[in-house]
């Protein structure tokens, strides 16, 4: 039987051997953590019965992923559940640009901002269905609707600053940053706008989920499909040589573009290997995760509603923080991301204690403390909220690293968004998951269309891989 290895367990590495076993071929999955899921875990980090998600914890771009769909998943026990309001974005004096499923509802919330809001989205979130397989795959291939992918594409180009300029409201310039943010890098660089975009065409075709029970049920459904199909997964191995890999047909990296350079050296051509040790890493996250007792009193009531808060002020503000970070300052206002996941799924909370998820954007490697700028920030928009904190935990950017070597620094998305990284991933190539090493592929999130649970990446490698084969996919 044909077989493959998959060298790391988060939610690329599983689809990728996922998809792979369907296809019939002889998997082994060797995770080097305890657990499998990577980014896609969740643990009771403070109370007994309290469930945080580790990392990845709202899925947009997941829930119409062609991967997951291929999988399947919802037959595994995989349950997406929503907010009444996807996100807000909170100010000073009260009000906020609030995020809806529904692309007109949030541009009637918008008020004269309304029109240019349902301009730019609604074409695409209409035909998002068709049009997420070209914006989720590789760029240098012929898109299956060039059309309306020219159309998603073309104000992806757009620093993010420039593309506010469409609004004349703060709160839906805010909104926008916010969003926008979610790149790590800064707002005011050309293809700062492209994850933003997604996000909001993915969320408004599908909302902004969570999975039920955690995000760690994505990885466990994937790993029941690898399962089922005789795939076999083995946690607890760590990899620091090639020489332990065992010999495979096909053999699929859930690693950092350095890490596979320093397990193939020699073995990769000189121009992947250069490639790969140059790989720009991005900022860093620093988490908090907060207990709270009755939920956090949001000055805003939407935000009380809201699965996802963006914390951060207005456009200028948010546009400083995150310049600030990529320039290696801690700002003082950091850019802070909250999740109220339990609004969705009610049953991570124990009683009226719920917990909320939060995480600051932060300089690589930062290693200060951001607590207390977190709470400020949190506290700016919800006055008393420091009553209401019943526990907390902190995750540094040491901590990601030390429990996923893909974040390096605390980079969570395994490498910063840079234009030529965004567009091409870890090197310019037609097939951006080859290392050149016959039979050899990457599939992390270094490769397109980047971070998130989505899984596409592996989808990405595992489908080069059966061409390879000459096995057709399942």
């Amino acid at each position: 039987m044909t077989s493959a290895v998959v060298v790391g367990g988060g939610p690329n590495g599983l689809a990728a051997a996922a998809l792979l076993a369907k296809a019939g071929l002889q998997v082994t999955l060797l995770e080097a953590a305890d657990e499998i899921g990577g980014g896609t875990r969740s643990h009771e980090a403070i109370l007994p019965g309290l469930l945080h998600d580790h990392c990845s914890a709202v899925h947009p771009m997941a829930v119409t992923s062609p991967a997951l769909r291929a999988l399947d998943l919802e037959r595994h026990g995989l349950r997406w559940r929503l907010a009444d309001v996807d996100c807000v974005h909170p100010l000073d004096d009260g009000t906020a640009g609030v995020l809806l499923r529904s692309v007109e509802e949030t541009a009637d919330g918008l008020r004269r901002d309304g029109r240019p809001y349902r301009a730019l989205l609604a074409p695409s979130v209409r035909h998002w269905d068709a049009l997420a397989p070209d914006v989720m795959g590789p760029l240098l291939r012929i898109p299956v609707h060039p059309l309306r992918l020219a159309r998603f594409g073309l104000p992806t180009a757009l620093p993010a600053t420039v593309l506010a300029r469409l609004f004349r409201t703060p709160e839906a310039r805010a909104l926008w940053a916010g969003v926008a943010a979610h790149a790590f890098r800064p707002l005011t660089h050309p293809f700062s706008s492209a994850i933003g975009l997604g996000l909001l065409t993915a969320g408004h075709a599908a909302g902004w989920a969570v999975a039920e029970g955690g995000s760690q049920a994505i990885s466990r459904a994937m790993a029941e499909v690898l399962r089922l199909h005789g795939g076999r997964i083995h946690t607890g191995v760590r990899v620091t040589d090639r020489a332990q890999i065992p010999p495979a047909d096909v053999t699929l990296l859930d690693l950092d573009p350095a890490q596979v350079a320093a397990l193939y050296g020699d073995r990769l051509p000189p121009h992947v290997r250069a490639a790969y040790r140059r790989f720009r890493r991005g900022p860093g996250a620093y988490k908090l995760d907060l207990a709270v007792e009755g939920g956090v009193p949001w000055t805003n009531e939407q935000a009380r509603r809201a699965g996802t808060v963006h914390v951060g002020g207005p456009l200028a503000e948010v546009a400083q923080a995150e310049r600030d970070v990529t320039a290696g300052r801690m700002p003082e206002r950091p850019f802070v991301l909250v999740g109220q996941q339990y609004l969705a799924d009610p049953a991570r909370s124990v009683g009226d204690v719920h917990p909320v998820w939060a995480y600051a954007h932060v300089p690589h490697g930062y290693d200060g403390d951001a607590t207390e700028a977190i709470l400020r920030q949190i506290e700016r928009f919800a006055p008393g909220v420091r009553e209401r904190v019943v526990g907390q935990r902190v995750t540094r950017p040491a901590d990601f690293a030390a429990a996923n070597a893909n974040f390096t620094g605390g980079d969570i998305l395994t490498g910063a968004r840079t234009i030529p990284q965004l567009l091409l991933g870890a090197r310019p190539a037609l097939d951006p998951y080859s290392t050149g090493v016959p039979g050899v592929f990457l599939c992390s999130a270094a490769t397109p269309p980047g971070p998130g649970a989505h899984g596409m990446c592996g989808a990405g490698a595992a489908a080069s891989a059966l061409r390879r084969l000459g096995v057709p996919p399942a």
